[in-house]
């Protein structure tokens, strides 16, 4: 082979290099936006860094990976529609009772999956794995549920709350039956 041709192929290795290089933070970016969707968005807004954001979202994945997650039983599942269908005849009567009921409801199904659960933000950014695509309803549920008397919420916030969290009870169920089904 000519030094000509080594060097041409030298310079084309070396020029590769640099392109992976060079596209690497772009593939992790579009790999994170593509796996959190609207969580990702969110937490660059929240942090203000898209950086520190990144590192976040992946400190979640490497969290997440410890968890020993397990699929829910056919009777368990349908113990929680039933515990939902409950919450929801309760609203009537009692909606802050309701909301209240839906909102331990998740606590209880995550619990049995195997999530930790630490607290609305640790629970927040465990879900977000596996269930950013609905995560907004959770916040926007909690957030309602977790109002004082100082700024109760009426009704129709209640009711809101409540769509909100059958959109992440239905996710977490859902997503539950599919593990199981693998």
């Amino acid at each position: 082979m000519s030094t000509t041709a080594i060097v041409i192929v030298v310079v084309v290795v070396v020029v590769l290099l640099a392109a992976g290089l060079a596209a690497r933070p772009y593939l992790k970016r579009r790999q994170l936006q593509a796996k959190f969707g609207p969580e990702y968005d969110h937490l660059v807004r929240d942090k203000g860094d898209r950086r520190t954001a990144e590192q976040e979202l992946e400190e979640r994945q490497r969290r997440h990976e410890k968890f020993e997650l397990r699929p829910l039983t056919d009777e368990s599942r349908e113990g929680y529609l039933r515990d939902w269908a409950w919450a929801q005849e309760q609203f009537v009567d009692s909606p802050r009772g309701a909301v209240r009921r839906a909102d331990e409801l998740v606590g209880q199904i995550m619990r049995d999956r195997g999530y930790p659960v630490e607290g609305a933000e640790q629970q927040i950014a465990d879900l977000s794995v596996e269930h950013s695509k609905v995560l907004g309803n959770y916040r926007i549920a909690h957030d309602i549920s977790s109002r004082g008397d100082d700024d109760p919420p009426s009704t129709e916030d209640l009711r809101n709350a409540m769509r909100h969290y059958r959109t992440l009870v239905e996710d977490l169920l859902d997503h539950a039956t599919t593990e199981r089904s693998k």
